[in-house]
């Protein structure tokens, strides 16, 4: 079995086996920045195959859209045009791009900050980054929803799809390590191609909402909505002017916090 991280080494494979044909999560953000009045200079860290970077540019906005993986940008500047994308590491910045109105952060992306000093790191390049007043917004799996909840850790969950004439199937199994603070992740694809399994083992950092709170204040951000859903992952469906909830419960987390300035 090979260990390969087959999703970022393919982005074409990643779109296939996670549509997003109404561009969910960058509608989402575009209605938090709406709502909260942001400019239009946006940083979309973590931006993977670029289609939310892109839709916030049809929005209107001047974005840049940042991933550590060379693939990932390739990909995006070929098939989402009208960001710029370049190579950064989350975890720690320094954007000559900026000032910006917002940073934005998907799809769990800001819990690859695995450990306090990490988180630390991208805070401090977040807060470096905006301008007074500029937006945080971040959408992520919710730490509190583990806190004896099972349902997606008692078995594995298998998906089969098509691309480009192969069926695939991913075997993906969740634990968590509880004294990491971790959610580790190791998921096995298997081809009808003839190829050898593939392998993927990550993990994202379990945050809880009063921790998030705690981090938050501490570099200077104001939390404006911190909630479970409504959401771009949430059931049901989000759509633009749904008012947020108070509950932090569910599996996911959204939050939208303030540039202050002041710790």
């Amino acid at each position: 079995m090979t260990s390969a991280n087959l999703l970022t080494d393919n982005p074409e494979l990643y779109e296939a086996r996670f549509p997003d044909e109404e561009r969910l999560a960058g509608r989402w953000a575009e209605d938090c920045l709406r709502r909260h009045r942001a400019g239009r200079h946006v940083l979309d860290l973590g931006c993977g195959t670029g289609r939310d970077a892109a839709q916030l540019h049809r929005s209107g906005r001047r974005v840049v859209g940042a991933d550590l993986s060379a693939a990932m940008l390739a990909y995006a500047r070929t098939h989402h045009p009208g960001p710029e994308y370049v190579r950064a590491d989350l975890r720690g910045f320094d954007l000559p791009a900026g000032p910006f109105d917002a940073v934005v952060c998907l799809d769990s992306a800001l819990l690859y900050c695995h450990t306090p000093a990490e988180l630390d790191g991208f805070l401090a390049s977040c807060r470096r980054g905006l301008a007074p007043g500029g937006l945080l917004v971040a959408e992520m799996r919710n730490g509190a929803f583990f806190l004896g909840r099972t349902e997606l850790l008692d078995a594995p969950a298998v998906h089969d799809f098509t691309w480009q004439g192969t069926s695939y199937t991913s075997t993906t199994t969740l634990s968590v390590d509880r004294t990491a603070q971790l959610l580790r992740r190791t998921r096995v694809w298997t081809a009808d191609d003839g190829s050898p399994p593939h392998e993927q083992r990550s993990a994202w950092r379990l945050l809880f909402p009063q921790e998030l709170h705690q981090v938050l204040a501490a570099h200077g951000f104001q939390v404006l909505e911190l909630h479970d859903g409504p959401g771009p992952r949430t059931v049901p469906a989000w759509q633009e002017g749904t008012v947020p909830g108070t509950s932090a419960d569910g599996d996911r987390l959204h939050l939208v916090a303030r540039l202050t300035g002041s710790t």
